[in-house]
């Protein structure tokens, strides 16, 4: 186990792709057809977490397994209008060249409203075999990685709101703002069938019910250790999408889709579990709400690194409209035991569940991604032996005292450009893109004129 990280010599630990042998790959399109499938949807998650991707006859699949499914290289740096992002290493710097898809043969799950169709996660690599390590879930697999060469592995899970409202008149599925009242919970029958294709897709569901909001829903799922866990959150957030669409209902993730009701988050659930044990490494339970030296300075590298990791948890301009005080939105750098106002929450079970939740992510942030940016701040921590900072009493969100974060994403992508240790960690690749998109996107959007400005402005003046 590593006492200290040493950042110069993580830029080694980057995941092995391959292409499958002949062998392999045969075997694997044999398993697909005995299991009655006839397409495949080879899907690669973009910068936003939606999935891109192409779909393959099966009698096709194995060819493409053993030579890579040719996808544009700079799909990643396609910006949320599919722009291509100047300056990102991904574009013009490359003459717009392809890379290949590479499946991942554990990812395989049901598409259950598509006939005899399945999905299979893919990550992408340039022709000469470089991964490309600006992607999501590599950049995930590097941080596990890393986290690996410390001893530990890690298990976490993403818990998600969304709207969901008629998909012409933009109605929602109910009115007003029943959270948990169960006969509103069941008053849609596309949601509860909506729970059952996931089920079908490979998601274990542990709860749902209605939300704050009108037309709001919460979906929660069981977690997972690794890269799975995210590849569930990549799998949920595009089926609940493109399966209610079926139904006639468009499902948004977007953070804050109207004025005045509340906003849909992402609450990231992790800890960190022993790699030769698999015992729980955040617990101590002879200590105060069971928090291990370990996890205090995993939660101290979180706020450490909470104002430059809110570029990748809100990672729009519209995500900063949901930090507003009384919302359960934290807006400050806090923790706290069983507090919903502060940014990370301590779940403090005192046994093998022990583990922390970050409240600052949105609903429309990547999975990848707010767990990369986590795990990278969390270790930085640990191997810094940072102490953590005391917690205040009384809800966090009416204490002045502690340090703000970024109200806007300007704000954010400065503070993350300017946070070494961070950027370091996660890798130039990964931030040069990340960067470079985020500030097309703003700065294009900031161009528009609102709506409002025009309501407000054009007639009396």
């Amino acid at each position: 186990m590593l006492d200290r990280l040493n950042i110069a010599q993580t830029d080694g630990i980057i995941p092995t792709l391959a292409l499958a042998d002949r062998s392999a790959s045969e075997d694997f399109v044999t398993s697909l057809s005995e299991a009655g499938y006839d397409y495949v949807r080879f899907e690669f998650p973009d910068m936003a977490g939606m999935s891109r991707g192409k779909t393959v006859p099966i009698g096709h699949v194995g060819s493409y397994m053993r030579s890579g499914l040719n996808f544009y290289g700079g799909t990643v740096a396609l910006d949320s209008s599919s722009i291509p992002v100047r300056k990102s290493g991904y574009n013009e710097e490359m003459n717009y060249v392809d890379c290949v898809m590479v499946v991942d043969t554990d990812t395989v799950t049901p598409v259950p409203w598509l006939d005899r169709t399945c999905r299979v996660i893919c990550d992408t690599m340039w022709y000469d075999g470089r991964p490309q390590m600006a992607t999501p879930r590599l950049l995930l697999k590097k941080m596990l990685k890393v986290s690996e060469s410390m001893g530990y592995t890690v298990k976490m899970g993403h818990e998600y709101e969304f709207y969901a409202v008629d998909a012409e008149t933009r109605a929602p599925i109910f009115e007003g703002q029943p959270i948990f009242a169960t006969a509103r919970t069941h008053g849609t029958s596309a949601i509860d069938d909506l729970i059952r294709t996931l089920d079908a897709s490979g998601i274990d569901i542990i709860t749902y019910n209605v939300e704050h909001g009108p037309g709001q829903v919460e979906i929660n799922y069981s977690a997972l250790d690794g890269v799975a866990a995210a590849d569930r959150a990549f799998v949920f957030k595009n089926t609940v999408k493109e399966y209610l669409a079926t139904k006639g209902l468009l499902a948004t993730f977007m953070t804050k889709p109207y004025k005045g009701l509340s906003g849909s988050c992402s609450h990231f659930h992790v800890s960190l579990l022993d790699a030769k044990t698999g015992q729980n490494a955040f617990l101590d339970a002879d200590r105060e709400d069971g928090m291990a030296p370990l996890m205090q300075s995993f939660v101290q590298g979180i706020l450490d690194h909470a104002r430059a990791s809110q570029a990748i948890w809100n990672p729009t301009p519209n995500c900063y409209r949901r930090i507003r005080p009384r919302t359960y939105a934290p807006s400050n750098i806090s923790w706290g035991v069983q507090d919903r106002s502060a940014s990370v929450r301590i779940k403090a079970s005192r046994d093998q569940a022990q583990h922390l939740e970050v409240r600052v992510p949105s609903a429309l942030s990547n999975p990848y991604l707010v767990a990369a940016s986590v795990i990278a701040a969390g270790l930085l921590g640990i191997t810094q032996g940072r102490d953590l900072m005391p917690a205040a009493a009384g809800p966090k969100e009416d204490d002045e005292s502690y340090e703000k974060l970024p109200t806007t994403i300007e704000d954010a992508l400065e503070a993350l450009k300017a946070d070494v240790a961070l950027c370091e960690l996660l890798g130039q690749e990964f931030i040069q893109v990340y960067l470079a998109m985020k500030w097309q996107e703003t700065g294009r959007l900031k161009d528009e004129i609102p709506a409002v400005e025009t309501a407000e402005y054009f007639d009396l003046y």
